[in-house]
């Protein structure tokens, strides 16, 4: 191991959330090849931390962006790491800097995993103006860093154009390397035992939501929807995550009349056997450049109902041969596909075995290695 390049992934922290759990999936397959791997965050914190494995060293930076700067330059000249793998806004921008500052030659690639033509719809500050002024800023600086680094990796086709039309790279510029998400050990994970006395019963059948309860996520409009539901037939409603938007969802759902079938019983681990025992798995994204919630619940065989939102839940679903889509913030769009999947009339099928090859673990991760790995060796 110790001949090995040393890499480096700079990520935020390990909470609870799609890129988090993605970057605790790269950093495992890279020990297991027999990488030295340091994870660089912003903040050591998290409900993945207890997931790292064992070789890999995790290395804090600070929460200020001025105190990351500065550890992070003297992280480079002092470690001198081959590749620097680089996690979203603001850490590709950090990392693009530092290098400049530490005067290294390190090959840094900078990693885009939402569309930043949604940035306002990521952050939570309660005025609209903050999040445009926010949002413009984020596109800026992409515009001004993005060209300095040596790769721009993105996980979907959508979202490749969307980093092309804002920063002007052209596309042969932006690698296109979908989320690492499906594994061995998602299958035996999912055959574990279900938890939640709604899911292991033979009650209604349950809908199912996965993510971190924010704003671009739109819970709001699955429970919207699953009130139109719940006025036809029977049926429950269970949310898997936690954040800011939880009291204001449970407050929905008593507003709407619903509140004893909806469920929110925080972040889980291992959601998977709660997605196999589910009748349909929902998403509601207002933006998903690409939801690995979809992927897994592509790869259990659990039908799925989802926005059409910019850009990944279409790409996922082959234009909806393989689940339902319906328009963004249309609950009772998303309500009518729910119900076509729990009557039966749905028209999406399994997805076939060759399609899911491109999330596949050693397919994907095996393109990140010839960019960090072999290419840091010449």
């Amino acid at each position: 191991m110790a001949d090995q390049p040393l890499l480096a992934v700079l990520s935020h922290s390990l909470e609870c959330g799609g890129v988090e759990r993605i970057t605790v999936n790269m950093a495992q397959h890279l020990v297991s090849q027999g990488h030295r791997v340091d994870l660089l965050l912003r903040v050591a914190t998290g409900e993945f931390l207890a997931e790292i494995p064992a070789g890999v060293r995790v290395v804090e930076l600070g929460r200020s962006h001025a105190r990351a700067l500065f550890r992070l330059v003297r992280y480079l000249q002092r470690e001198r790491p081959r590749s620097l793998l680089t996690l979203m806004y603001p850490q590709n921008e950090i990392g693009l800097l530092a290098r400049w500052l530490a005067g290294t030659r390190v090959r840094t690639l900078v990693s885009v995993r939402s569309m930043l033509s949604g940035q306002q719809e990521v952050v939570d500050f309660r005025w609209s103006l903050v999040r445009r002024i926010h949002a413009h800023c984020v596109r800026l600086l992409a515009r001004c860093c993005y060209p300095c680094a040596d790769g721009v990796v993105t996980v979907s086709d959508g979202a490749a154009s969307d980093i092309a039309h804002i920063t002007g790279l052209p596309l042969s510029r932006i690698t296109v390397i979908r989320n690492p998400v499906i594994r061995p050990q998602l299958f035996s994970r999912a055959a574990e035992r279900v938890t939640h006395p709604w899911l292991a019963g033979d009650g209604p059948p349950v809908i199912l939501g996965v993510g971190r309860l924010q704003r671009i996520k739109d819970f709001t409009t699955l429970i919207k929807a699953f009130s139109l539901v719940r006025a036809q037939r029977e049926a429950r409603l269970v949310i898997l995550g936690d954040g800011p938007e939880r009291n204001s969802l449970l407050q929905l759902a008593r507003e709407r009349g619903v509140a004893a079938d909806v469920d929110l019983p925080g972040f889980t681990g291992n959601p998977y056997p709660a997605m196999r025992a589910a009748a349909v798995l929902a998403l509601t994204s207002r933006f998903d450049a690409l939801p690995g919630v979809l992927i897994e619940a592509l790869a259990l065989g659990i039908p799925i109902v989802a926005t059409d939102c910019p850009s990944g839940p279409r790409e996922i679903l082959r234009g909806g041969r393989y689940g339902e889509l319906a328009p963004v913030g249309d609950a009772a769009g998303v309500a009518a596909a729910i119900l076509r999947v729990l009557d039966g009339r749905s028209a999406a099928g399994a997805a076939d075995p060759e399609w899911l090859e491109q999330f596949r673990e050693e397919t994907a991760m095996g393109r990140y290695l010839q960019l960090l790995a072999d290419d840091a060796e010449g």
